[in-house]
């Protein structure tokens, strides 16, 4: 990196919240926090180390509407489901498969939320076919699902980058690197939610509600998106990040050709969809995981750390800080901690218990200077 830009990091040091997050100030490739050798995606150059094809099983789905028993021609590995009605009350059956075949199974809104229903995405097991139940009152079309396979389709080549993608240092998967199908994004040929962005205010923590102990995290990714983008008709992944148990940090919601994953060039951040009704300026980071009696793993949980504490020094970010978000697009208010879970929000059990009661902690090491 050149001097000027070097010594541009160290004059701007931190910056007010909502002010400008730009490629120069968010870059460090010779920074502390840099690794040597590697592609520093946030630097805004194109000049960067290439990049290679890579194969990923293409993600197969079949849609159903109603409760019947549907199948699929493929080993079902999520099901997304969407209804009107009660949010509470809902339920799905599994034929065969490693997922409880024979028993119904309440079906939990996890994170994601809607308007006048309830909606989950559940862990198929392998199954080939499943059964769905309705809250009382809800009429059998009143429901719409979505058999999702991320693993056992024919293979998809996308181009991956050769060196690894950081953050100011913290290692990320780019959407090609964990097998983003950019066409989910398209609907009727048009992009489905066009990017927008506004000045960051905010951190807000998830955890997925998907398995602990996944075997295949990159699956399960390209499984959220299907059901955020199609079922659930966001266009797009809801989260601007994603962080697996071994600490692997997952880009989420498409942000531009810029190379700065979740900000513009301008240093903006991209509106995703992980807190219904304040999602503008607000980031999202979701664990995946379900974490209501199982505490993330130290690897997880340190890398939710990092990644926080290299935004909110360089957004200018007091991690502590009780701060009242504004909304944007329409002017509500919500009084809310700098970093804060999704049920601090809404009316949610995200990002499960003990998640939740780790964020104090999770402030207090965001907020620790270098030792």
């Amino acid at each position: 990196m050149p001097l000027t830009r070097r010594g541009m990091i160290g004059a701007a040091g931190a910056v007010a919240v909502g002010g400008a997050l730009t490629p120069v100030v968010f870059a460090a490739t010779n920074g502390e926090d840099s690794a040597s050798g590697t592609t520093d995606s946030t630097s805004g150059t194109s000049g960067t180390a290439g990049t290679e094809p890579q194969k990923f099983p293409a993600t197969r789905t079949e849609a159903a509407t109603g409760t019947a028993e549907t199948g699929a021609a493929f080993a079902i590995s999520y099901v997304g489901v969407r209804w009107t009605g009660a949010a509470d009350g809902a339920g799905i059956k599994f034929a065969d498969g490693a997922s409880a075949p024979g028993k119904w199974q309440e079906l939990s809104g996890g994170c994601a939320t809607v308007e006048g229903g309830g909606t989950a995405l559940v862990a198929a097991g392998d199954a080939t076919a499943y059964e769905l139940k309705l809250p009382d009152g809800a009429g059998a079309g009143a429901a719409r699902s979505l058999a999702i396979d991320t693993t056992g389709g024919a293979g998809k080549t996308f181009r991956v980058p050769t060196e690894p993608t950081r953050v100011r240092g913290v290692q990320y998967l780019s959407r090609p690197a964990w097998g983003a199908d950019e066409s989910k994004r398209y609907k009727d040929g048009k992009v489905n939610s066009p990017e927008v962005y506004y000045p960051f205010q905010t951190v807000t923590v998830h955890h997925t509600d998907t398995p602990n102990a996944d075997p295949d995290p990159a699956s399960t990714v390209r499984g959220i998106y299907e059901y955020h983008a199609i079922t659930l008709d966001w266009g797009d992944i809801g989260y601007h990040f994603l962080i697996d148990e071994a600490g692997a940090v997952y880009e989420g919601r498409y942000s531009g050709d810029d190379l700065i994953p979740a900000f513009d060039k301008d240093g903006k951040l991209v509106t995703a969809f992980h807190t219904g009704g304040f999602n503008s300026g607000n980031l999202g980071i979701a664990l995946i995981g379900t974490l209501v009696g199982q505490p993330p793993t130290d690897a997880a949980k340190a890398s939710l750390i990092r990644l926080i504490k290299v935004i909110a020094r360089f957004k200018g970010l007091d991690p502590q800080a009780k701060l009242t978000y504004v909304n944007p697009v329409n002017g509500v208010t919500k009084d809310v901690n700098a970093i804060s879970g999704h049920r601090d929000w809404l009316s949610t059990d995200c990002p499960g218990q003990t998640m939740y009661d780790l964020l104090g902690e999770v402030r207090t090491a965001v907020a620790a200077k270098r030792g």
